[in-house]
């Protein structure tokens, strides 16, 4: 009876390129998802401030800006965040 387990995956990490990049892709993805929903919560913050004292140019650029720049994060994040969860599945799903 031999023991026959499969290799441990920061095993496999470390000698596979491919697993190696989608796991800084991964790191990175969840950097940038942070990031994105902070500037949100942060344009969403400004408008109430801005709400409550007042809209100005100013106020009104800063919330812009944050939108813009939270979208700008958000969507690749997103979509790369799904794209290396499902390789990761595949590769489960065949043994790899």
């Amino acid at each position: 009876m031999s023991d026959r387990r499969p290799p441990s995956p920061s095993a496999s990490t470390h000698d596979d390129p491919v697993r190696r990049r989608r796991a800084q892709v991964a790191k990175w993805t969840l950097l940038a998802n942070r990031v994105g929903y902070l500037l949100l919560a942060l344009a969403m913050a400004l408008f109430v401030i801005a709400f409550a004292i007042g809209f100005n140019a100013t106020m009104a650029a800063l919330i812009i800006g944050s939108l813009l720049v939270s979208f700008a994060l958000l969507a690749p994040s997103i979509v790369l965040g799904y794209a290396v969860k499902a390789a990761e599945r595949d590769d489960a799903e065949h043994g790899r």
